[in-house]
């Protein structure tokens, strides 16, 4: 039987939220009085990634973007060898003041903090990008420690304004459906993988014109916006390659680790 589209409002009950943002505030002090000199726990950080755009059922992964000061990114690139990965262990280094027993490894492009209850924080350091005249622009140059390290970019603001706007439009449906593949995942998938992202651009281009209405005003007989969705997937695949851009920031989604469990989860939900 298929596994039809439903609702998974406040699935993160409110005191789960609560303690992740008395964690996120910690979090951001730390970055705060270490880089900036400041006693804020508010300033210089953003939710990002499934939880930051409103489309997590679970709290696995909250990730937080943490803005540098840009004279860090000057600094470290003067530096020998990986300096993207001694930022992110000056990263941790400060977060460990606020968790000194928590588990807390720097990886790839983050720093994982692991929480006694399983409640898992990925934090990503960041710095604002400038023009030639140090004017800032939108979007974030970040590190990535792997291959001798490397500086690439992100622009989690323009994703979030664009599928914010998408589910809007669609009257809480963008955000429902996401949510639910995520259910259907975890449910009936979770040996696989398939990312957050690739679930939230796939929806996005994916759901068209549809939209929830009255029951009245519908015309649409019941699993056949499922079955778009599906459709959607096999029009797009091509000898198993799919490709996706995120919205709002247009960045290419890396999807060849997730096409499979995306096509089962897909298939579940339609027939």
């Amino acid at each position: 039987m298929s596994e039809l589209v439903i609702s998974h409002k406040n699935i993160i009950d409110k005191d789960t939220r609560r303690l992740i943002s008395d964690r996120y505030h910690r979090v951001t002090k730390a970055i705060n009085t270490v880089f900036w000199n400041i006693n804020s726990d508010s300033k210089n950080s953003l939710y990002v990634g499934s939880y930051g755009r409103d489309t997590a059922i679970s709290t696995s992964d909250v990730d937080i973007l943490v803005v540098l000061p840009r004279s860090k990114y000057d600094q470290f690139n003067l530096h020998k060898g990986n300096v993207q990965s001694q930022l992110l262990q000056a990263v941790k280094n400060a977060i460990e003041t606020q968790y000194p027993r928590s588990e807390i490894r720097a990886d790839g492009q983050v720093i994982k903090i692991n929480f006694f209850d399983n409640i898992k924080f990925e934090i990503l350091p960041a710095f604002r990008k400038i023009d030639f005249f140090g004017n800032p622009l939108e979007g974030y140059d970040y590190p990535n420690t792997n291959m001798g390290g490397n500086w690439e970019a992100t622009n989690p603001k323009a994703e979030q304004k664009a599928m914010r706007d998408k589910n809007n439009n669609t009257n809480g449906l963008y955000r429902d459906t996401c949510r639910h593949i995520r259910y259907i995942r975890d449910t009936y998938f979770s040996s696989y993988h398939l990312s957050g992202i690739v679930i939230d651009s796939f929806v996005y281009d994916a759901i068209g014109d549809w939209k929830y209405v009255e029951n009245s005003e519908s015309t649409a007989k019941k699993g056949d916006y499922e079955k778009r969705l599906l459709n959607y997937f096999i029009q797009i695949n091509t000898l198993g390659r799919v490709n996706l851009s995120s919205p709002g920031s247009n960045q290419s989604v890396e999807t060849m680790n997730s096409i499979a469990c995306l096509e089962k989860v897909l298939t579940k939900m339609a027939i």
